[in-house]
């Protein structure tokens, strides 16, 4: 639990979500729901309602230089998790960025 690693996703997005009580988070590839929710709870003190996951796909890279050689390389993929709050409550971090 406490090995998962929660890093805000900040962009316009995000912060228009903030607003409205949904807050996105950049999460390890290999966590499910249910880890997250538990994890958001126990760092920030709040109650998570929903939670919702998307992978983003590594987009493809043209040419990389490696040993001497050039070959077409991929970004990692990247998951978010959109986390839900129970009305009334916020995430310090995120108020901060909107300012």
């Amino acid at each position: 639990m406490s090995s998962l690693l929660l890093s805000p996703h900040i962009s316009e997005k995000a912060i228009a979500l903030a607003e409205t009580g949904a807050y996105v988070f950049e999460v390890p590839t290999d966590t499910n729901k249910i880890e997250v929710a538990k994890a958001v709870e126990q760092a920030f003190s709040v109650d998570v309602i929903s939670v919702n996951m998307m992978i983003i796909k590594g987009k493809a890279v043209q040419w990389r230089q490696r040993r001497g050689k050039q070959t077409p390389g991929v970004k990692s993929d990247l998951k978010k998790a959109i986390v839900r709050l129970k009305a009334g409550q916020s995430i310090a971090l995120f108020e901060e960025g909107a300012k």
